[in-house]
C-alpha cells in the first residue's frame, strides 16, 4: 500500500476521533488527542498485520501508541469530569474566553488531526518500509530496541507522575503536587510526554540504521511532530508556572520547594527554568 494512502487513513481517523473537540473545544488538544494516537496505533496494527512483514518491535511500537493514547484519554476525560480541583482550574483558564467562531474550530480541528497523524507516522514510516523489503518477524536493529524502550518508560513517567498529582490534589487540593516525581521535576508528567516521542523519533531513524532509503520529506514530517510536541510541553510547563506563580506564590512551603526543585529534566539532566516565567524566588 502506498505510504500517502497509509498517511490519509492516519488522517482520516484523526479527524474522525478528534471532532470529539467539537462539543467542547478544549478536548481537540486533550481527550481528542489522546483517543487519536490510541485510534492511529490500532490502525497501524491491524493494517500491518494484514499486510505482513510487521516485526516485533513494530508490533510494540503499535501497541505503545495504544497503551499511550488510551492511558492520556482516559485520564484526561476522567479528570475533567470527576476531579473537582481540575475542573476549578478549567473554569478560571476558560471563564474570560469569548465564543470560538466555527471557522476557528473547523482549522484548529484540521491542524490538530494532521499533527496528530504526523507523530504517529514517525512509527509508520518504519513499517512501511519493513512491508516493502519483506523483512522477518525477529529482524530488528538496535535503535528500534531503545526507541520501544524510551516510549514505553515515558509512558510509565508521565502515567505515574499524572497519578500522584490526583492523588496529592485529593489529598489537598490547596496546594500544588511537591512530592514523589515532583520532588525530583516540577513538570515529571510533561517530561514523560517527551520521553514517549522522543523514543518515536528515535524508532524512526532506526529505518536509516537498518539500511532504507528515507526520503527528505518524511524526515520534515516527523521532524516537525516532534519539535511540535517539544515545543507544547514546554510552553506548557511556561503557563503552568505562571498559574502556581499566582495560585500559590506566598506559600512558604511551595518558595522553599521552587527553589530546591528545577522545573524539567533534559535526558535526566536537572535543568532550571530556561522559560521567561514567573519563578518564586
Amino acid at each position: 500500500m502506498a505510504t500517502w494512502i497509509v498517511l490519509l487513513i492516519l488522517f482520516g481517523v484523526s479527524l474522525l476521533i478528534s471532532a470529539i473537540g467539537f462539543k467542547k473545544f478544549v478536548w481537540f488538544l486533550s481527550v481528542g488527542y489522546g483517543l487519536s494516537i490510541l485510534g492511529c496505533g490500532l490502525t497501524l496494527l491491524v493494517l500491518y498485520l494484514i499486510l505482513g512483514h510487521i516485526n516485533i518491535t513494530g508490533i510494540i511500537a503499535c501497541v505503545l501508541l495504544m497503551v499511550y493514547g488510551f492511558r492520556l484519554g482516559g485520564f484526561l476525560l476522567y479528570r475533567e469530569l470527576k476531579a473537582q480541583s481540575y475542573q476549578k482550574t478549567l473554569k478560571e483558564v476558560t471563564s474570560t474566553e469569548k465564543p470560538i467562531p466555527m471557522f476557528v474550530k473547523i482549522t484548529i480541528w484540521l491542524v490538530c488531526a494532521a499533527l496528530y497523524m504526523a507523530q504517529a507516522a514517525g512509527v509508520m514510516f518504519v513499517l512501511q518500509y519493513r512491508t516493502a523489503a519483506q523483512t522477518g518477524f525477529l529482524d530488528v536493529n538496535a535503535l528500534e530496541i531503545v526507541g520501544v524502550v524510551v516510549m514505553a518508560l515515558g509512558i510509565f513517567i508521565e502515567a505515574l507522575a499524572d497519578h500522584q498529582k490526583s492523588a496529592s490534589k485529593k489529598l489537598d487540593p490547596s496546594k500544588p503536587a511537591m512530592t514523589g516525581l515532583y520532588k525530583i521535576c516540577r513538570c515529571p508528567n510533561y517530561y514523560g510526554e517527551i520521553l514517549m516521542w522522543t523514543g518515536v523519533f528515535l524508532f524512526f531513524f532506526a529505518s536509516v540504521l537498518g539500511g532504507f532509503h528515507v526520503n527528505w520529506w518524511k524526515y520534515v514530517v516527523v521532524s516537525i511532530a516532534y519539535i511540535s510536541i517539544v515545543y507544547i510541553m514546554l510552553n506548557g510547563a511556561k503557563r503552568l508556572e505562571g498559574r502556581q506563580a499566582k495560585n500559590y506564590g506566598e506559600m512558604e512551603e511551595f518558595k522553599e520547594y521552587t527553589r530546591k526543585t528545577p522545573l524539567i529534566i533534559v535526558l535526566f539532566i536537572p535543568i532550571k527554568s530556561l522559560l521567561n516565567s514567573k519563578i518564586i524566588k
